[in-house]
């Protein structure tokens, strides 16, 4: 009797056990839909109008607001058309359809017409891309959509032996640093101050990898802008600063701030001409200061590490692209900044990108961003253009909190002892770089 109960007791168990287990999920279920249904996302503000704050502030949202890239075609915006023919034309599978579906022969893309104006790009004949409101927008908007399919233009003055002097004595293939610096012709000051300073040219030490590196200096120039005024010609002058120090790179292109883009793609092209054997490029303005020890200290162990890890993954290229890193900026919509983007300009968030005053690139990485450009339209704003071909590459920008593009609070700007580790700060004068790099000497003292 005994044995029959046990057993009844075992078949009882095992008969209510996939019921028990069967109960038990359908609890977790219930309770997985009912917190999936009462879940609410946070909301993520805009925190930033591009210029303003940069990535390192707290308030600043982590994630992006929606994609930068957008598939559907924007009508009103007239970048978002020119881009979207693009990379409809750049498309592989799109690319060989000659005729539509119907089989009648497809409309030309505004890109195919766009290209029969190059020719006209010096002389400004061409009237593509249009737009049937220009003339409500900024001067500056103006010029740039009338002249923003021209990505050529002549040298008026070149260096093309630069990265080879003394390489041979030196024992070097190319310098380890490039200085790219966006200048002017009228700052001759600026310019002086930087080579006086932390843009020196030769063999340079770091802070504390004593190993002295190469690095040459070259400020990248346009023509003088006759649209803002009267100006003394200084052509004369600028000649003889190039006769003395032999660092000048100057395009026939009008020297504006939208077309600061030009620089870059005209930059690159000069790279892989005259420089491919350099390993980084600095690009930055010439009224920012850099510890360019500091930063040559932190690219010797990013190149060491590189070198250390490619026996490893055979990957010979380095993506590094290090700089005061932006994230979920939106376009300036207010008409009185320089940094204004109407919306019939251009349509949806900014990609991450780093702020313009400077940013520290591979060589490797500059040709692949000049492979990319050509499928990307140029845009007014240069550090943002930056970030849409970096966004094409797959590539995102790397912050480092040494990059100090928004400068230090002002409580301490006055205090050597601040700059132990900072690699870029912007905005000083040329007399402020001066004092500053004297100043920095001694920073083992802090």
């Amino acid at each position: 009797m005994g044995k029959c109960c046990k057993c009844n007791r075992r078949l009882l168990c095992m008969c209510l056990l996939p019921c028990m287990m069967t109960g038990h999920l359908l609890v977790y279920v219930m309770v997985s839909i009912f917190v999936t249904i009462s879940y609410t996302p946070p909301k993520i503000n805009v925190h930033y109008i591009a210029p303003g704050i940069s990535s390192n502030s707290s308030a600043l949202a982590s994630h992006p607001l929606g994609p930068f890239w957008n598939l559907r075609l924007e009508d009103s915006a007239l970048w978002n058309q020119l881009q979207h023919a693009w990379d409809r034309q750049h498309n592989p599978i799109l690319r060989g359809n000659t005729t539509g579906v119907t089989g009648k022969p497809r409309v030309k893309l505004l890109s195919e017409i766009e290209e029969e104006c190059l020719s006209d790009c010096m002389s400004h004949k061409c009237s593509v891309p249009r737009m049937d409101d220009i003339n409500s927008l900024p001067e500056q908007m103006r010029a740039f959509i009338r002249s923003m399919h021209c990505r050529e233009y002549p040298l008026l003055i070149n260096q093309p032996d630069i990265c080879k002097r003394n390489n041979i004595s030196f024992g070097l293939e190319g310098p380890m640093l490039l200085m790219a610096i966006k200048s002017q012709v009228g700052n001759f000051e600026n310019r002086q101050a930087i080579r006086e300073t932390w843009g020196r040219s030769g063999l340079v030490k770091g802070e504390s990898n004593k190993k002295g590196l190469l690095v040459y200096t070259v400020f990248l120039l346009g023509r003088q802008d006759s649209s803002t005024g009267p100006h003394p010609d200084l052509k004369n002058l600028l000649d003889l600063e190039n006769q003395k120090y032999g660092d000048i790179l100057q395009w026939d292109f009008r020297d504006t701030f939208f077309n600061l883009t030009l620089k870059d793609l005209l930059f690159w092209n000069w790279l892989e001409e005259y420089c491919p054997t350099a390993i980084f490029v600095f690009k930055g303005d010439d009224d920012v200061f850099v510890r360019t020890g500091a930063l040559l200290d932190y690219l010797h162990k990013q190149w060491e590490e590189h070198n250390l890890w490619k026996a490893y993954t055979n990957e010979t290229s380095m993506n590094l692209f290090v700089g005061d890193v932006i994230n979920n900026a939106m376009p300036n919509r207010e008409p009185s900044t320089k940094y204004y983007i109407p919306e019939r300009f251009y349509k949806g968030v900014y990609p991450s990108y780093a702020g313009g005053g400077g940013v520290v690139y591979t060589v490797s990485l500059a040709l692949r961003l000049k492979e990319m450009s050509e499928k990307v339209r140029l845009f007014p704003i240069d550090d943002v253009y930056l970030g849409m071909c970096l966004h094409r590459l797959g590539i995102s920008p790397s912050h480092h909190p040494g990059f100090l593009t928004f400068d230090l609070p002002a409580t301490h700007r006055n205090n050597p002892c601040s700059y132990s580790s900072v690699l870029l700060v912007h905005r000083r004068t040329p007399k402020q770089m001066l004092t500053l790099w004297k100043q920095i000497q001694n920073l083992s003292q802090c």
